[in-house]
């Protein structure tokens, strides 16, 4: 057949190859795209919905332990002192001062006998004397023995709410009651507001507002809810509002279903990431379309004009066929002169070492060529390491990497570690004093890991002080020892915490602002590097962490690391030339 027809059967061919590769990849490939996205938008929309509903779950607990820790209170007063010590001015004026040492979240405080008459106030308004016998809280109280009001003016009038327990005293009935800062528990449902568009707020079961709404209405006002949306479970639901924009709404009961806490997040500010996602998605649809047709269309390009090339001769097969042993002998030639390189490159790394070793320990620090000395040094090792990698990988000779230790100057990792929170101590006033012995030795550990433990004890110093203290940070050699010392101004550790406080997940900070995996976590990672820790501590006295980490030289690690180097050369020419006399000089090396 001639060549010009042999070229038409050709451009054909290669179209319709062409054709059949594009509808295969690319059909496949879009629908996998909109399948995955959907699948996405619909997995992120129950991730939204799940969301919003844990906001609400955390909160209403946070609120419904605010309102009974607050209870507590008021109801332990009442237990634990008679009517006639708390109806004293002055008594009543002295336990309140003292759990509001103890406690945040009651404004005042107030005595009332049967008749609704305020026989004692503590607090900031002019209350003592008022009759409260026509409030509707009052009736409530003295029917259910403990009551906590809706939100109302009263005779202040502002905004608030009581929580009041009933006690008995001499056949009869008084009550002890306690105004929550409104202040304090506008912050905590405040906490589950996100985004520019999140809402959260509190409403009784009559849809008036407990608490201040973000952008429309006020305290006291009406809500534009519809409670029949929310069960006695949290339930979401979308709602479209008059400006035709949709809206996730979540509700949770609380204080026995009497109020309902709210959150609105609008769903445009959620779906930013999935939009997001969806313009990532078409991007990378798109590019991939392009990459395969530039790719089958150079493919098939080269292909056929392989196959063109093909025909025109047994002469060039025969050229191709030439080439190839030429490549082989040049492979093998290169086999052979990589194994014979690598000897001397292990050498020059050897006496490269050695030359590194005498810059240290002799007098050449004293040079003025100093710095050229160590920086020709590091080229050599470098470019030593680059040709023994190019050489292993011409003989397809694959090598593990060796564990290696960090040489550490514990002082210096201690003054990294105190830049570091130097900051957050001085904006609670809290003065952190060094004192480090000088020329403490380098020692072979792990900087990162021991910069770690440093930042997690001298972190819970600062959080124990909290403001107006001072930290101490003492680092001294003992024997074969270096100790580190952190000491501080706090409260101290109780004697029966003192045994537990490296325990994991134990810690005796608030709910919310500790783990108890902090000091867990440094005990076992200086265990791991051979050291001790040990907390020691008095009530009121403050605490001291001692680390002990033991002395390894920085010194013994080069020298480990030039061995394992000199070995694995040798183990390298032994794989390589596994003759016996090639075994036999290796091994009198």
């Amino acid at each position: 057949m001639e060549i010009y027809k042999r070229k038409s059967i050709y451009k054909n061919l290669q179209r319709k190859i062409i054709i059949i590769i594009l509808c295969v990849s690319i059909i496949p490939l879009v629908f996998l795209g909109e399948t995955i996205y959907y699948r996405f938008a619909e997995t992120y929309g129950e991730k939204i919905e799940e969301q919003i509903k844990y906001r609400v779950r955390s909160v209403s607990d946070g609120v419904e332990v605010f309102l009974k820790e607050r209870t507590a209170i008021v109801a332990t007063i009442l237990d634990t002192h008679s009517f006639d010590y708390l109806k004293q001015q002055e008594n009543l004026a002295r336990i309140f001062k003292v759990i509001s040492r103890r406690t945040d979240g009651l404004i005042d405080l107030g005595v009332i006998d049967s008749a609704g008459q305020h026989l004692a106030y503590s607090g900031p308004y002019n209350l003592k004397g008022l009759n409260y016998y026509q409030q509707g809280w009052f009736n409530e109280v003295m029917t259910k023995g403990k009551y906590i009001s809706n939100v109302y003016m009263g005779y202040r009038q502002l905004p608030h709410f009581v929580i009041a327990v009933r006690g008995y005293s001499n056949g009869q009935s008084w009550i002890l009651r306690a105004t929550v800062d409104s202040d304090i528990f506008n912050k905590l449902v405040r906490t589950a507001q996100t985004g520019k568009s999140g809402d959260a707020y509190i409403i009784n079961k009559n849809g008036i507002y407990q608490t201040a709404p973000r952008f429309s209405g006020k305290i006291l006002g009406k809500s534009n809810i519809p409670l029949t949306l929310f069960g006695r479970s949290t339930t979401v639901a979308e709602k479209i509002k008059d400006n035709g924009k949709t809206k996730h709404v979540a509700g949770t009961w609380l204080k026995n279903n009497e109020w309902l806490l709210v959150i609105t997040q609008n769903v445009g500010d959620e779906k930013g990431g999935l939009l997001t996602t969806r313009n990532t998605e078409i991007i990378i649809i798109v590019f991939s379309c392009l990459a395969i047709i530039m790719t089958t269309f150079f493919a098939m390009r080269i292909i056929f004009k392989h196959l063109e090339e093909a025909d025109k001769g047994i002469s060039e097969l025969n050229d191709q066929l030439i080439q190839s042993d030429k490549m082989a002998a040049l492979g093998k030639m290169a086999t052979g002169i990589a194994h014979e390189i690598n000897n001397p490159l292990a050498i020059i790394g050897e006496k490269a070492g050695w030359m590194r070793d005498l810059l240290v320990e002799e007098e050449f620090q004293k040079s003025e060529n100093f710095k050229e000395y160590e920086q020709s040094i590091d080229k050599i090792e470098e470019h030593v390491e680059r040709a023994r990698k190019i050489t292993h990988n011409m003989l397809g000779f694959a090598r593990r990497m060796e564990h290696r230790l960090d040489d550490v100057d514990i002082n210096h990792v201690l003054h990294q570690t105190l830049e570091l929170l130097q900051s957050y101590a001085q904006t609670n006033n809290i003065e952190i004093s060094k004192d480090f012995q000088s020329e403490l030795p380098i020692i072979a550990s792990d900087q990162s890991q021991l910069q770690q433990v440093f930042l997690n004890l001298i972190n819970n110093a600062i959080d124990a002080v909290e403001k107006d203290g001072w930290i101490e940070v003492k680092t001294r050699k003992k024997d074969s020892q270096i100790v580190i010392a952190i000491k501080d101004n706090g409260p101290g550790i109780a004697e029966e915490h003192l045994k537990k406080v490296f325990d994991p997940f134990f810690t005796t900070k608030e709910t919310g602002k500790g783990t108890g995996l902090g000091l867990s976590v440094s005990y076992n990672i200086i265990k791991k590097l051979g050291g001790t820790i040990k907390a020691e501590s008095k009530p009121s006295e403050g605490a001291v962490f001692s680390i002990k980490l033991p002395i390894s030289q920085s010194f013994n690690v080069r020298k480990v690391r030039l061995m394992i180097t000199k070995f694995a050369r040798l183990e390298f020419e032994l794989f390589t030339k596994p003759s016996k006399s090639d075994f036999l000089r290796v091994h009198q090396k």
